[in-house]
């Protein structure tokens, strides 16, 4: 009895996997959003370069991957609609924009308030369902929104994808701020990804700088160029640097990505910019 279930377990893991390798067959390049610590503006980041993407006409999918802290369903407006399946047994993501869907966690529970309390192989396990199970289609661009650090979860979800999409290597973004806590740990990201073969499109220092709204007078936070600086001696690309906004951080909290809502904004008009950049490596 035991060794029939063990293999039925074997040959279920064995169909999954070559369920997961289809399902990513379809999406030509998948671009993952990382951190060194919490707290930096990754999901924003994550989000609105979806966003971005997304509004040049791309078909865009986003992936959620910090299970503990899903924030991307809010970030992006569609926080309260549940994931819903097809007839064939397949997950549907949910639609944000015409060609910009999103799948995560967050749209599994039952309300904002409900932590997820997994150990790690049951995140591991529904990070694989998501991938292998979700209906994406044809998709230019999967943007996963890695968790914080470089431990466990975010190396599982790395390794998940590099080893469905044989041969087409996945993209790695790191955001950090300007404080040097955070470049401390943004550098271990750079090394991670090096470590995974992860294609390094460069370092995003987000929170940069903030515009006095009576004189204009730019107030440096928390310091200025610390991205630039690490991006330099670490020899990756520094890609630009976002500003604070507090209109951001409002449209934010009302599911509003900038990036399709308020472009002319300051964080916006340096986030463009930051595009334009990435795709010039693609």
């Amino acid at each position: 009895m035991i060794k029939i279930k063990e293999k039925t377990k074997a040959k279920e893991m064995s169909e999954e996997q070559e369920k997961l390798k289809e399902r990513l067959s379809h999406i030509r390049h998948t671009i993952m959003v990382m951190s060194g610590k919490g707290g930096v503006g990754k999901s924003t980041v994550a989000a609105n370069l979806a966003a971005a993407l997304a509004r040049q006409g791309y078909a865009v999918g986003v992936l959620d991957g910090d299970m503990h802290g899903p924030n991307i369903p809010l970030i992006m407006g569609v926080e309260g609609r549940p994931l819903m399946g097809d007839e064939e047994g397949n997950m549907l993501p949910v639609e944000v924009y015409k060609n910009l869907s999103l799948v995560s966690v967050g749209n599994l529970l039952q309300n904002r308030d409900q932590p997820v309390v997994w150990r790690g192989p049951v995140k591991h396990t529904m990070m694989r369902h998501f991938l292998a199970n979700v209906k994406w289609g044809e998709l230019d661009f999967l943007v996963v929104d890695l968790p914080p650090g470089t431990g466990d979860e975010p190396l599982s979800i790395a390794q998940l994808i590099s080893q469905a999409q044989a041969g087409i290597t996945p993209y790695a973004l790191v955001v950090t701020t300007p404080q040097d806590v955070a470049l401390l740990d943004s550098r271990k990201s750079v090394e991670f990804a090096r470590t995974l073969n992860l294609k390094l499109l460069g370092i995003i220092e987000n929170m940069s700088s903030f515009s006095c709204p009576h004189c204009g007078h730019a107030i440096d936070l928390f310091k200025q160029g610390g991205g630039e600086r690490a991006a330099t001696e670490l020899g990756v690309p520094f890609l630009g640097a976002i500003p604070i906004d507090p209109n951001v951080v409002r449209d934010t909290d009302n599911g509003k990505p900038f990036m399709l809502y308020a472009m002319g904004c300051a964080a916006g008009m340096s986030f463009q910019r930051i595009v334009e950049k990435i795709m010039k490596m693609f």
